[in-house]
């Protein structure tokens, strides 16, 4: 059990000693339920800034017109490097939650993006030279490690039982500062106009402070070891287990979905269907609309997992996934607008559910080896503390290779539109990365069974 360091608020709302223990039916209803929902609210708040600051350039870039002399080529590597810099920084900042604690760490993690923010309002105009704008792209993937450290956090606050809900909502609540930050996006362009990208970023930047008030006061530490070496430990454990390597291939295949498209959508309608969205108000009109539905899908897809088991929801929505990007793939060789908008939103929904069921996966698995070590005679407090841990450790994992594919996504964008001056290459590419994921699915769930 872990002791609770309360937060400077209302001190006696309950004992400071109090030790933290989910699994206590009786704690949890006198008080360990309303101390984790309170720290869900406020980790989903900062969370949420964060994915729409690493999104910024997904958005940004529709207002890049001629006079800033980028062709498409160079937009999508504007959008993908804020992708890889989000993916990189998510395993120390899952492990700075063990090292600080969750709340000092959101506090510390939200401050942060007033720098990317900042340095977007600041240079966006025309004139600034590309690599300026490929640095400032980059720096704001630090939006990116928030998530990380906010679901190793809420992990380590629900009982086993209540993780695929609890997850799902910390993760759509953040997921939505995606669609968030296109329809800010789509304000600015339909009032200011395309002339006006700075407004965008000043729009956040009163919205950071709020949030890293709310969680310091508002939330709470539950630390882990002195100096997170059981984190470190518990990564080394994660690392050499085949499991952890197959829930991330498969988070690759749903997270990795959700966050590239969200960042590529708006680009693919402005060169795929110019015709149609020859200004970026009309792009923008359409992109938010399947993050939207992917993020509201997240806390389904957790819990239809809790219900009917992760693999069996993620092995589904794989399935459809597939037969999801078949449609797009036709509709694109046919230039059918509304067929290729179906198929895509399709996309967006489903990947949304498989975020949910696959992250479901990760604190099942090791809860089942927690009791599997109990009753070989193992100590069940160190089972499971050692099962949070790797919990928490996978999770940081999954999230950070996960994310790398969504710059798979923008890449391969990038290229098919480079060598084709279409997307039906990439289209076809992930239809076969779904068929691997489907197939990975069975083969290490269900082949066995």
């Amino acid at each position: 059990m872990t002791a609770l360091t309360a937060s400077p608020v209302d001190p006696d709302r309950r004992a400071p000693h109090e030790d933290w223990d989910p699994e206590d039916e009786e704690f949890w209803a006198r008080s360990g339920a309303r101390i984790a929902r309170r720290n869900l609210v406020f980790s989903v708040f900062s969370e949420h800034i964060g994915f729409s600051v690493w999104s910024l350039w997904s958005v940004l870039v529709l207002f890049l017109g001629p006079e800033y002399h980028i062709d498409t080529a160079g937009k999508f590597t504007l959008t993908a490097l804020p992708t890889a810099l989000g993916a990189l920084v998510r395993l120390p900042y899952t492990f700075a939650v063990a090292r600080f604690g969750g709340r000092t760490w959101t506090v510390i993690s939200t401050l942060l993006l007033l720098v990317p923010t900042a340095l977007a309002a600041l240079v966006l105009e025309p004139g600034v030279p590309y690599g300026t704008l490929l640095a400032v792209a980059c720096v704001a993937g630090v939006g990116g490690g928030n998530f990380a450290s906010s679901m190793a956090n809420i992990n380590a606050f629900y009982p086993h039982r209540l993780k695929g809900w609890a997850l799902g909502i910390n993760a759509g609540g953040g997921n939505l500062g995606v669609p968030a930050v296109q329809l800010l996006g789509l304000l600015v362009l339909a009032t200011a106009g395309a002339a006006h990208p700075r407004l965008l970023p000043l729009l956040y930047l009163p919205l950071i402070l709020p949030a890293a008030v709310g969680a310091w006061w508002k939330m709470d530490n539950l630390p882990a070891t002195p100096g997170g070496s059981r984190a470190g430990r518990a990564l080394r454990d994660v690392a050499r287990d085949p499991y952890g390597w197959a829930v991330c291939a498969l988070y690759i295949g749903t997270f990795g979905s959700f966050i590239g498209f969200g960042f590529a959508f708006g680009q693919v309608l402005q060169v795929q269907f110019h015709e149609r969205f020859d200004t970026p108000v009309k792009a923008a009109a359409l992109t938010f609309l399947g993050p939207l539905l992917g993020s509201l899908m997240r806390p389904v897809g957790g819990r239809l997992a809790d219900r009917f088991g992760g693999a069996r929801v993620t092995l589904g929505t794989f399935a459809a996934m597939g037969a999801g990007t078949a449609v797009v793939l036709a509709a694109s060789r046919a230039h059918s607008l509304p067929l290729f908008l179906a198929g895509f939103v399709a996309l967006f929904v489903l990947s949304g559910v498989g975020n949910g069921s696959t992250y479901k996966m990760i604190p099942a698995h090791y809860q089942a080896v927690a009791r599997a070590s109990v009753e070989a005679g193992a100590d069940p407090a160190a089972a499971e503390a050692d099962s949070r841990g790797r919990s928490a450790a996978l999770i940081g994992l999954a999230g950070a290779i996960g994310a790398f594919g969504g710059v798979l996504v923008n890449l391969a964008f990038r290229q098919s539109f480079l060598a084709g001056g279409s997307g039906d290459a990439a289209y076809a590419g992930f239809l076969v990365a779904y068929a691997g994921c489907s197939a990975l699915t069975w083969a290490v769930w269900f082949r066995r069974r």
